[in-house]
This record gives structure tokens, C-alpha cells and sequence, in this order.
């Protein structure tokens, strides 16, 4: 296909297109509950039978792509309980990891230190191949709200893996936990500047630096404007959004993170600069220095910490609870979660139900991180099988979340068992990679709307088209035909064999089925899948002759492949629906 056709298709697909929300009622979706079991009361009610395209959505959006034994595990179980055993399990050490590759690498080159390259190898590994699927695929939205980048060449890379790690262990627990680690991380301190803050110097003109404070209230928690609990805009009597902050919130918050700089278990104003840096000072949490920590009264958010104390963790708890008690973060952290896994554009009830999740676990709990996902993944917009036929239901899927799905849904390993597929973040390639985003401001805003679209005039939120163009469309393209024809990374290291695929290839039909198994959810259209059964059937296959099958294996593993790729650039399938 031409890349003009390609990327009108996909803005055709993408832009007014299945982006909308049905309004049904609040729910918990299918397969989870059990019925009432006491005596003389009716029998409980059989859990509703989940098909195979019902569990493929629900692991399209829980998981990075579904695998012929996740939708058995999904149907088997249920939704809820497949949530409850992927809560339960923990995720592999990303620090663990690249600290074991540092040791293999300098067996032959002593001297070698740490790259982005073996986070990047950890990441695609358990995405590819991790079990607790849930959990890496809420760490990687986590890390576009919480953001960090190796872009900044301050970040060090086992301090990265020990941030991704952090937010992994805090996916499923108490959003004001998590808060704390994020802000006591030193490779936040550095990204944000807030590591060695000092309080501030009348004497000097001296300012607490501000860039944290402003960020942790404006991207990680409470936002710009207040809004209602269902995530629509609060107004003024004139209409007007409303401000949930000043620049004196900003720099009065700032004051109260001054005095964190790095661990030392002996600590001097030397350690505060980062002088005799301790070999875990970049994955153990800041501690506080005392002698720069400000010590004025800090009035934001309508809290005022009194003047003339000095403790640095006090304050920091009271600025935390604050922060975590406004009400704008229950909306304003439960929406970007829809839109990191289901949908960019959820309807008020859906954000609202979120939101009721986030305030009250139904056990009084305030935060509980594990309640807003399973009230996200259960939801009945979430779980609509029909969502499809909706005009503005579903998202783009995440370039990386398209190669994860790749990797899962065709079974691809890697040679070197490393995952040696390095950064994919130019245009000529995903435009995208983990912890690589080009600001704080991640890769994509979430309010993004594309002008001159038809989403835009509609008003519609289209994050991840704020990376999408020509290039990137053809970049994609030719990655994936390179990754589905020989494989990808260094030396082609991660590939699939096509086994399940190449086994049906002999039949046309058979293999769109399988297309639409494993990456549309059996949506696929009746014209995508004329064009697929059409192709593939042009693609000869030999008859036997008995010496004759190395061509056959040729001819079957090569439409197997043409399969794959026209499903994958499709526009049906690059958006989610």
C-alpha cells in the first residue's frame, strides 16, 4: 500500500472513528461475580459464558496483546478473578536486570558501563514475557503520568530501572503511597530538578527552585482547572474554568521540597551536592539535610505549615495529604487511566464511576489504586463488545503497545534471550520508547485534539496523534514489515516462527480468522478480510511432490507473514475501538 493511501486510511479510521462511549449504566462486566449462596435463598446465577473476542478485549486493554493462553485463562476464570490473580502476582526487577547485564557485559569489556539499551532489553523482555501482564502494562501508563526520561543524560539508567520498579510495586496499591515514593525518587529529584533544592536566601535573591512543585500539582495529581467528579469542568459565574492553583501555591509549595538531595548513610554538605556519592544513592530515596531545608511559613492549597520548625518529612506529609485529599485528583487521575488502557475520550458517567472508586474502595480506603483498575477494566463501556460500531469509542493503540502485541500474539522469542531491540523512538521507527519521552509532558499530551480532522471538530481528545504524520505512519510501516518478515533488534534477535499461523496458511479464510483472534478482537471487517483471504491466496503453494516441502514451508510461513503485516498496519487495527 502507498503511504499517501496508508495515512489516509488510518486518519479516516483514527480521527472521527470509534472513538465513543456508550452510556451504559455503571457496572462490573461479565464473568467476574458469583451469586448468593446462603440457604433457601435462589440459586446463584451462573457467571455469563465469555467469548473469545469478549476476553481478547478485555486483554487488549489489561495486558500488552493477548496470547491464545491468556483468552483461555480469561475465560476460564473470569474477568474479575483474572484481575484478582494478576494483582496478586509481583513483576520481575527491571534493577535486577540491567545490574545482571552490567556483570555479563564487562566479563569481556571491563570497563563497560550501563546504556539505555539494557533498560530497553528489560522492558520489551516482560513485556513480552512477563506473567504479571496487569502490572507491567499499569507501570507503563504510570510512567507517562509520573514522568522521567534517559533523554535527560542526568538520568542514570539503574537509577531508571529502580524508578520503573517503584512504579511497578506501586501499580495496584494507595495512590498517596505512591506519590511519596515518586517524589522522594532521586531520578525524579534530577528530572525535576527538586534533588539538592535549597531553601531560600533573602540575602541572595535565592529561590527555592519551583519546577517540581509546579509539575507534581499541574501533570501528577490535580491538574489545571478544578473539575467535577465525573471530569468535566467546574466554571465561574462568568463560565470560565476555574484555576485550581496560583503562582504563590507553586512557590510556596516549593519551599517544602527543599533539604532532599541523596542518600548517604553519613551525610555532610558534601553528600547534599552529591560529593562521595554512595554506590545506591540513585535507587534508595532521598533523605532530608536539615540545614537547607526552609524553615518560613508555607501557605498552598489552603493549608499553611507555621513557621520555625524544621522538619522536612512533616512538611512533606502535610503537602502530600493536601495534594492527595484536592478534589481534582480522583477525576483527573481516573481519566488518564481510561485513556492509557481503554479509551481517549470516556463519557462522564465513566470517569465519574472511576472516581468513586478512587475516593471510597468500598471499604472506606481513599487512593486505592487496585479499585480504580478494576473498576476500569469492569466497566460496561469497557466491556462492550459492541463498542466497535460507536463513532468516537477507543484510542490509537501505543506504538510500543503494537510491537508488545506482535511479540505476545505470535509467540516471537529472542535469540540472545535479551530482548536486544534498542530504542525505537525515532520517527523512522516506533516514535516511542519507555521512559524516552521528549519532556515531562510525555509523548503525547492527554487533551490532545488534532486540528483539521474531523475529531477536532468535534472536540474529541486523540492523544497519541500528537506523534502521528507521514513519517511516523511510513516509519511504522516498514518496522513492521521488517519485524514480521526477519525479525527485529540486533542480528533480527527477536522473531517468531508463525508456528499456529503457518499451520492454517493452507487456508486463506482460516488464517483472517486467526488474524481476527489475535489482534481485532473478531472485528475485523468484511472488506479488510476480502483484501487479506485475496492476497494470501495469491501467494502460491506448491503442490507436493514429495521432495518439494522446503517450498511449501516457504510458501505458508510467507503468507502467514503477509497476513500478519496487513492486519497490523491496518487502520482497523491501529485503532482500538
Amino acid at each position: 500500500m502507498r503511504l499517501s493511501g496508508l495515512l489516509q486510511g488510518f486518519r479516516r479510521a483514527a480521527l472521527p472513528a470509534a472513538l465513543m462511549l456508550g452510556l451504559a449504566s455503571c457496572g462490573g462486566g461479565s464473568g467476574g461475580g458469583g451469586g448468593n449462596s446462603g440457604g433457601g435463598g435462589p440459586p446463584p446465577t451462573p457467571a455469563p459464558t465469555i467469548s473469545d473476542a469478549e476476553a481478547a478485549k478485555f486483554l487488549t486493554q489489561a495486558t500488552f496483546g493477548p496470547t491464545d493462553a491468556e483468552i483461555e485463562a480469561v475465560k476460564t476464570q473470569g474477568y474479575s478473578a483474572y484481575i484478582n490473580a494478576q494483582i496478586a502476582l509481583q513483576s520481575s526487577s527491571h534493577q535486577t536486570y540491567v545490574e545482571n547485564r552490567l556483570a555479563q557485559i564487562r566479563l569481556t569489556n571491563p570497563t563497560a558501563n550501563l546504556s539505555a539499551n539494557q533498560f530497553y532489553e528489560s522492558f520489551w523482555l516482560y513485556g513480552a514475557t512477563g506473567q504479571a501482564q496487569l502490572r507491567e502494562r499499569m507501570k507503563f501508563a504510570l510512567s507517562q503520568i509520573f514522568v522521567i526520561s534517559m533523554n535527560d543524560s542526568n538520568i542514570d539508567v539503574r537509577g531508571a530501572a529502580s524508578y520503573y520498579d517503584m512504579l511497578g510495586a506501586n501499580a495496584f496499591g494507595n495512590y498517596r503511597t505512591l506519590l511519596e515514593q515518586v517524589s522522594l525518587h532521586p531520578m525524579m529529584g534530577i528530572y525535576l530538578t527538586h534533588l539538592a533544592n535549597q531553601r531560600e536566601d533573602p540575602s541572595t535573591g535565592r529561590s527555592p527552585d519551583e519546577n517540581y512543585a509546579r509539575e507534581v500539582m499541574q501533570l501528577m495529581s490535580i491538574g489545571v482547572f478544578e473539575l467535577n467528579n465525573d471530569g468535566t469542568l467546574r466554571r465561574d459565574g462568568q463560565g470560565n474554568p476555574i484555576p485550581t492553583y496560583t503562582a504563590n501555591d507553586i512557590s510556596q509549595l516549593a519551599k517544602v521540597f527543599t533539604g532532599f538531595s541523596w542518600y548517604h548513610p553519613n551525610p555532610t554538605n558534601n553528600t547534599f551536592f552529591g560529593g562521595n556519592r554512595n554506590a545506591d544513592a540513585v535507587v534508595r530515596p532521598m533523605i532530608v539535610y536539615p540545614q537547607y531545608h526552609s524553615i518560613t511559613a508555607k501557605t498552598f492549597l489552603g493549608v499553611t505549615i507555621p513557621a520555625g520548625t524544621n522538619d522536612a518529612a512533616g512538611d512533606l506529609r502535610i503537602a502530600l495529604d493536601a495534594i492527595f485529599n484536592h478534589a481534582n485528583v480522583p477525576p483527573f487521575i481516573c481519566k488518564q487511566l481510561i485513556q492509557r488502557l481503554v479509551t481517549s475520550n470516556p463519557s462522564p458517567g465513566y470517569v465519574g464511576r472511576c472516581s468513586a472508586a478512587f475516593i471510597n474502595n468500598g471499604s472506606g480506603t481513599r487512593g486505592d489504586l487496585a479499585a480504580v483498575v478494576r473498576t476500569i477494566l469492569l466497566d460496561a463501556e469497557a466491556r462492550d463488545i459492541n463498542s466497535a460500531s460507536s463513532a468516537t469509542f477507543g484510542k490509537i493503540r501505543e506504538p510500543i503497545v503494537r510491537m508488545t502485541n506482535w511479540m505476545r500474539a505470535f509467540g516471537a522469542t529472542s535469540v540472545s534471550g535479551n530482548y536486544l531491540l534498542n530504542s525505537t523512538s525515532g520517527n523512522t521507527s516506533l516514535g516511542q520508547s519507555a521512559l524516552a519521552s521528549p519532556s515531562v509532558f510525555n509523548f503525547y499530551r492527554p487533551g490532545y485534539v488534532p486540528p483539521n480532522t474531523r475529531a477536532g471538530a468535534q472536540n474529541l481528545t486523540v492523544p497519541e496523534f500528537q506523534i502521528v504524520d507521514e513519517v511516523t505512519v511510513a516509519g511504522y510501516a516498514n518496522t513492521m514489515q521488517t519485524a514480521i518478515g526477519t525479525g527485529i533488534g540486533t542480528g533480527a534477535d527477536v522473531r517468531s516462527a508463525y508456528t499456529r499461523e503457518v499451520a492454517v496458511a493452507s487456508d486463506a479464510n482460516a488464517l483472517a480468522d486467526r488474524m481476527n483472534r489475535m489482534l481485532l478482537y473478531g472485528q475485523m471487517s468484511s472488506t479488510l478480510r476480502a483484501r487479506i483471504v485475496e492476497s494470501v491466496n495469491s501467494v502460491a503453494v506448491p503442490a507436493s511432490t514429495g521432495t518439494n516441502q522446503a517450498a511449501i514451508d516457504a510458501a505458508l510461513l510467507n503468507r502467514a507473514r503477509l497476513a500478519v503485516y496487513m492486519t497490523m498496519v491496518s487502520p482497523e487495527y491501529l485503532v482500538q475501538r
